[in-house]
């Protein structure tokens, strides 16, 4: 494979902290890692300035505007890993759909899914170079500006998230219409899942291909489903995502870690903890302690601090963040939010959390 600028990706600058990946798989580090979803956001006034004016879909179409985005929190804070600036919904977008930002209102799509037969205007074979290039074009121009500072994680959503995005027609607190499917047209709910697995495959070995170091497979909407519909509509298209991802980059000689969140599925963590991933991603309502029995020491965790948490004063912060790596211990953890970034925080929170995770871990693996 080689980038746009014609150079093999054997080039990319070598990689200096290594830390995130290690965790991912379970192996020693000298402190926990640390990264915050939606780090790359508009609590940062430079991300606002870049966005300024913007259409934010035309945002995710320019290689030079995703990886300045993706960059631009590093410049600020000791993370620990990059995440690629894009959105979720570019998948559905490729499958034929419109999908619009609308202001204050978020994701919108103006004519979503009603009725099984609108799956027929859906592009089920996607060619992901040709509709998705310009992600592959970022993370490439990406990993080549972060000069090997620290790894690039690559990310998707996953099926019943877009699904339920691409029926409901936007955000909601229910997701009715979408939950809808799975109860009325259950046969037809599937065959949208099994279309949306397949493109996620071919776009998350395209991400790898592009130079992606790292995987997370978004569930966002996993908690609107009850245990029996998790069960099967949303764990067996996870499973074979990471299934497959991971039987074609073995053939390649690739091992990528790959994430998953499924955010509010309690109910699912053991059933997480043995579905190929190696790490799982945690939400704040999942105390520690628990995630750790539960999961019986199968996984890395993610997570999993109360984005909310950043408006408490800093020492509070740090008070929070030591709690936290007692809870989960500083071996197989990846310190995260329970989500992402909110709009309206306080870089310097950020900065104050990140600092505590570094010392605090760093303190607890001495005294080991």
């Amino acid at each position: 494979h080689y980038c746009s600028n014609c150079c093999p990706l054997s080039d990319f600058p070598q990689l200096q902290n290594d830390t995130f990946l290690r965790a991912a798989r379970g192996e020693e580090t000298e402190h926990v890692p640390v990264w915050c979803m939606r780090q790359a956001g508009r609590y940062l006034p430079e991300f606002r300035e870049s966005r300024a004016g913007k259409d934010f879909f035309d945002t995710c179409r320019s290689p030079e505007a995703c990886c300045e985005l993706t960059l631009q929190p590093l410049r600020r804070f000791p993370f620990d890993a990059a995440i690629i600036f894009s959105d979720i919904l570019v998948i559905p977008q490729a499958m034929g759909m419109d999908v619009q930002m609308v202001a204050g209102k978020g994701p919108t799509f103006p004519d979503p899914l009603k009725e099984p037969e609108d799956l027929q205007r859906l592009q089920a074979k996607v060619d992901v170079d040709k509709e998705l290039g310009y992600v592959f074009k970022a993370i490439t121009l990406t990993r080549h500006k972060i000069e090997g500072k620290v790894p690039l994680i690559g990310f998707t959503g996953a099926p019943w998230t877009l699904m339920s995005y691409m029926i409901e027609g936007g955000g909601s607190r229910t997701f009715s219409k979408a939950k809808r499917w799975l109860y009325r047209h259950p046969e037809a709910s599937h065959m949208l899942l099994r279309m949306l697995t397949d493109v996620i495959v071919e776009y998350l070995l395209g991400q790898v291909a592009a130079g992606a170091q790292a995987l997370q497979v978004f569930e966002s909407h996993a908690g609107i489903l009850g245990p029996v519909e998790f069960q099967e509509f949303s764990l067996p298209y996870l499973r074979d995502i990471a299934r497959c991802v991971k039987e074609k980059l073995k053939d390649a000689g690739k091992d990528i870690p790959m994430i998953v969140f499924a955010k509010d599925a309690h109910y699912g963590l053991e059933d997480l903890s043995q579905s190929h991933y190696e790490v799982v991603g945690l939400d704040w309502t999942i105390d520690p302690r628990s995630a750790r029995e539960r999961t019986g020491g199968k996984v890395s965790l993610q997570g999993n601090m109360d984005p909310c948490a950043f408006y408490a004063p800093k020492e509070r912060i740090s008070d929070i963040v030591k709690k936290m790596l007692e809870g989960f211990g500083t071996r197989g953890y990846i310190a995260n939010l329970g989500h992402g970034l909110y709009p309206d925080m306080d870089p310097e929170s950020v900065g104050a959390f990140v600092e505590a995770v570094h010392q605090h871990s760093k303190q607890m693996i001495k005294q080991k």
